[in-house]
């Protein structure tokens, strides 16, 4: 019948058969050649259904231009559905083939079989997995040697939906400068760390900085005691935690408890340098039950300061006996080579014991603390998040979804009890209707991510940041994640009072 409507192909079938049909239809009107087998001729035949695709595309018809997307918000692109993927989401103990259904910035449903609705998008994810999306709280995006965005691409092309930049070179205007990036256009959410030593160089006193932070402090007291600039004074508020750090200074243990005072007082995460363990003892021994998180601890089984074996040792104990301290481990020190060429390398002895913690819940978070591209060089790098997640698996670490976990619910839940907030576990690290759009489509068998979404956007495909989720990412504060900060506007308009 010539109105038969042919059965359905794929995407990638129609545009084979597209491009062949033009080649064929050029072959069949050159006179000298052959009639064309019937059968062989059938296999270049387009099969769609008659006008679906073209009515998706704009053209120009009888002298107008058609615009479909626009037309009674017939395909509202806000509105999609993952497909047949293995859905591992440990805080609602999901470990199954089940599809998503993202509308706006949020998920709407997991189920086993979500029906498409017109206007729908639908992408087939079927022999992937998909997670919720990676939260990272240590990974460099912005700092005082890093002013470019680069690292912030990279880190949603590799699957990292939320960022915490830490440095001890971070000063109050390190939230405005990296907030009028977020304003401007960046992929993913993204908050800085304020730097110690800055925070220790403020005039004002320790109950001035708190009510500072708490945004009790009046602004006059706010522009002669903290920073003359009130663009600095009104966003440095919006950072997420204070960074101390060995490496870059040394601090007296004033300052450092003057921190540890503003940080439990704020819910600001105070987070320190553990490559030295005589100083991560130091810092810990100052805590006095005040909430500490040990950074990147796989540094100190570099062997840089102590016998590697010693040092992760000792960080593990310090962590496994103290409710109030936290840890995290680097994704490239986990790995089979040990860490990359252009950071540290960490003992092999020291490593097992690593995974001792691992599989011990010792330590429960894991970070990337990278770009080892970038000219501010972390220990690791965004790239080795995924394969780590899949390789500790591949070693008997962790099941898959305790591996998961460490990227994704358990740093959630690691906020939410420093800062206090719930709306951190409420929002992100699971899949859970009313969670935050942010997924990470991942590929077991290259080890990277294949699909990336923040806030509803696609953010990374093929292991490349999509430009046009330029404006997808948002400010993380303590309280909620901010589209923009008003910062990045400030050069552009004038504002009447």
């Amino acid at each position: 019948m010539e109105n038969e409507i042919k059965p359905e192909v794929s995407r990638r079938e129609f545009l084979k058969t597209s491009t062949l049909a033009g080649a064929t239809a050029a072959l069949v009107a050159n006179s000298v050649l052959e009639p064309q087998d019937p059968v062989q001729a059938e296999e270049y035949v387009y099969r769609s259904k008659p006008g679906l695709l073209p009515d998706m595309i704009a053209t120009v018809r009888d002298g107008k231009l058609y615009d479909p997307l626009q037309k009674d918000n017939r395909y509202p692109f806000r509105r999609f559905i993952l497909k047949g993927g293995h859905v591992v989401d440990p805080k609602n103990n999901i470990d199954e083939v089940r599809d998503v259904l993202v509308e706006g910035k949020f998920i709407k449903a997991v189920e086993p079989d979500i029906k498409p609705e017109k206007g729908d998008r639908v992408k087939d994810v079927s022999g992937l997995y998909v997670f919720p999306g990676f939260i990272d709280l240590h990974n460099h995006m912005h700092d005082l040697f890093e002013i470019t965005t680069r690292s912030v691409f990279e880190a949603a092309a590799n699957g990292i939906t939320v960022n915490l930049s830490p440095g001890v070179a971070n000063t109050f205007m390190a939230c405005a400068f990296l907030g009028a990036e977020v304003d401007r256009g960046v992929p993913t959410n993204v908050t800085v760390y304020i730097g110690n030593p800055c925070l220790a160089s403020a005039r004002a006193s320790v109950e001035e900085k708190i009510a500072y932070f708490n945004g009790t402090l009046p602004d006059e007291v706010a522009l002669q005691k903290i920073t003359r600039n009130p663009i600095s004074n009104a966003t440095a508020k919006l950072a997420i935690g204070v960074k101390d750090h060995m490496g870059h200074c040394i601090q007296s243990d004033e300052d450092i408890d003057a921190a540890y005072e503003i940080t439990s007082k704020t819910g600001l995460l105070f987070a320190s340098h553990t490559q030295d363990p005589i100083h991560a003892e130091r810092v810990f021994n100052l805590s006095k039950g005040r909430p500490l998180h040990l950074g990147h601890c796989t540094a100190s089984g570099a062997g840089t300061h102590m016998d590697p074996v010693e040092s992760i040792t000792m960080i593990g104990e310090i962590i496994a006996k103290n409710n109030h301290v936290t840890g995290e481990y680097v994704t490239s020190m986990l790995r089979h080579y040990r860490g990359g060429w252009e950071g540290l390398i960490i003992d092999a002895k020291a490593q097992k014991i690593a995974y001792d913690h691992l599989s011990k819940g010792i330590v429960k978070v894991l970070v990337a603390d990278g770009q080892l591209d970038a000219t501010m060089k972390g220990f690791g790098d965004t790239r080795d998040t995924v394969p780590c997640v899949f390789e500790l698996v591949e070693a008997g670490v962790l099941t898959l979804p305790q591996a998961v976990a460490c990227v994704t619910i358990n740093p959630a839940m690691l906020m939410q009890q420093k800062t206090k907030q719930d709306w951190w576990a409420r929002e992100l690290g699971h899949l859970g209707p009313g969670a935050r759009a942010n997924i990470t489509v991942a590929d077991k068998r290259n080890k990277m991510a294949r699909l990336v979404i923040v806030n509803g956007v696609i953010a990374g495909f093929e292991g490349r940041a999509v430009r046009s989720a330029n404006g997808a990412g948002g400010w993380v504060t303590r309280f909620g994640i901010l589209d923009r900060t008003g910062v990045g506007d400030l050069v552009m308009w004038n504002y009447v009072a």
